[in-house]
């Protein structure tokens, strides 16, 4: 669909609002509202937001789930020249608190029925101003001491003229956080031309149309599921908005019934339809189905193809960091099922050794370079990382994204993913840093030692397998530990296996060393050692 450019992200809104103000473009369990209706909302939150005396560049968070109050609060953010920063309403107290504090948000956007876990971080967030209460009325809000609790009452509210902006490309759009091998989650900067560029550069190759209808099940706090909403507002159709896939019948039931003729998965989604494949489902509607962070198992090609035979199906691959980069043609999926594919239009990669910088030959595996206007702007407050991440590259005064995954190139420019250069863990789309995890298992007594690593899983793609080595004096199951991981984090990063050993494998400076360790375990089983493999 050719579209002519925006400047800052919410024209894109704006522009809808002007063009077909009664189209619907969310549904979202019994609301639908109309690009008018979220155009109007989001400029009343926008007044709302200045009115409680943000200024230009403050950060707003949203700890909220998929929600109406979601979809419109980011754009209402971006309305009054503020960046918007999701977080996951699952994220416990400690990493609430973190990001806040790293950030400095001036104002909160939250759930009441999320209260006990946002309230509690209200005490150590020196730079909160305000907490806006989703689902709360204003009399039963108190203050939380220098923090204002309001209600989130933008529907009521009579302030519906737009105020100009000021932003201009160049400005933060939003920081959205990722995982890090410190344990502590980095906060990704992204500008208004960074998002702009992302959005354009796909919805051109998924070849995206006004009519469009997309359903999305994953978190708006995960840019894939972010994404979804931004790309529909882009191309003015419309988008189904869900929880989540945990009640998968429900979700095919919508998809036929309102038309939708896009449809995100990710490898656990596609393993679930498995079952209803085999049912006989068939969704005819759909036109594409698009899938990131590795190429689809064979498997699950299989099962699209089969529940959806009109679509095209596409393989893609892409980070935080500079959203995505490439995917693969979907006539291509069939001669090169492992490959994520070529760059997306309108940029491009390198895949360099990572001692020289020099360009690898076809076939040899070196780390993969990108080069485009969707590359982040660095991590929020972090310039020695960002150092890591972003060097020079071989055209004077540019910044390359060296993004830390090895990959090979074909002879004819397909990109194939090999591994990860750190032990960051990939598993149900999001990224899982190892060393949160260890921190949570060391805070339960008796934990002597502990090592968490990837395994590849079919349906998670990475599943989290947790070593530990207990004291003498401690005793557990598998599942304590499990349920004890399950209340200190968030769901993706809960291990899926958790293995007792005696002692840990350890280099010669007495570090724990991860390499091989499932080899490990089982030398040390054969053995005879006591070790209890779960």
């Amino acid at each position: 669909m050719n579209v002519s450019q925006v400047s800052v992200l919410h024209e894109y809104l704006e522009r809808n609002a002007d063009r077909c103000p009664d189209k619907t473009a969310l549904v979202i369990k019994d609301q639908r509202l109309t690009w008018g209706d979220v155009d109007r909302q989001s400029t009343q939150l926008a007044n709302r937001l200045r009115s409680l005396g943000v200024s230009r560049g403050d950060r707003v968070l949203l700890y909220l789930d998929n929600s109406a109050e979601l979809a419109v609060g980011l754009w209402g953010v971006l309305k009054a020249d503020c960046v918007f920063c999701i977080v996951n309403p699952q994220t416990k107290a400690d990493k609430l608190q973190y990001i806040l504090n790293d950030c400095r948000s001036t104002v909160m956007i939250a759930h009441n029925a999320t209260g006990r876990t946002w309230k509690e971080v209200l005490p150590e967030t020196p730079h909160l101003k305000s907490t806006l209460v989703v689902g709360a009325k204003e009399e039963s809000l108190d203050a939380a001491g220098d923090v204002s609790l309001l209600p989130f009452s933008i529907i009521d509210n009579d302030s519906t003229v737009a105020q100009p902006t000021r932003n201009i490309p160049l400005d933060l759009c939003s920081i959205i956080y990722t995982s890090g091998t410190t344990g502590d989650p980095k906060g990704v900067m992204l500008t208004h031309l960074n998002m702009v560029f992302a959005a354009e550069s796909i919805t051109t190759y998924l070849e995206n149309e006004h009519d469009d209808i997309v359903v999305n099940v994953l978190p708006m706090s995960f840019d894939y599921g972010l994404y979804q909403w931004l790309m529909v507002t882009q191309f003015g159709g419309t988008l189904i908005l869900e929880s989540s896939f945990n009640y998968p019948s429900k979700v095919l039931n919508l998809i036929e019934s309102e038309k939708v003729t896009g449809l995100p998965v990710v490898p656990t989604i596609a393993s679930l339809l498995v079952q209803f494949a085999e049912k006989g489902l068939s969704l005819p509607g759909i036109k594409y189905v698009t899938n990131t962070a590795a190429a689809l198992a064979p498997s699950h090609i299989a099962t699209i193809k089969q529940v959806c035979p009109n679509a095209r199906i596409y393989s893609m691959y892409g980070l935080t960091e500079c959203k995505r980069v490439a995917y693969l043609p979907p006539s291509e999926i069939d001669r090169k099922p492992d490959s994520v594919g070529r760059p997306m239009p309108n940029m491009e990669v390198f895949v360099l050794d990572p001692d020289t910088g020099e360009e690898m030959e076809p076939g040899e595996v070196g780390e993969l370079v990108v080069r485009g206007p969707h590359v982040m702007k660095g991590y929020w407050e972090k310039p020695e990382i960002t150092d890591r991440w972003l060097k020079p590259g071989k055209i004077p005064s540019e910044m390359w994204l060296w993004t830390g995954d090895l990959f090979r190139r074909d002879e004819e420019g397909y990109l194939y993913f090999v591994s990860r250069k750190d032990d960051i863990i990939k598993s149900r789309g999001e990224k899982v840093s190892p060393k949160e995890v260890e921190n949570v298992l060391y805070s339960l007594d008796g934990v002597q030692d502990a090592a968490v690593v990837g395994e590849e899983d079919p349906v998670l793609g990475q599943a989290i397998h947790a070593y530990i080595v207990l004291s003498d004096d401690a005793e557990y199951t598998s599942g304590e530990v499990i349920r004890f991981c399950a209340k200190n984090l968030e769901p993706f990063m809960v291990p899926k296996y958790v293995t007792f050993l005696s002692e840990m494998q350890k280099t010669t400076s007495n570090k724990i060393t991860k390499k091989n360790l499932a080899s490990f375990a089982r030398e040390k089983y054969l053995a005879g050692d006591p070790v209890l493999a779960n």
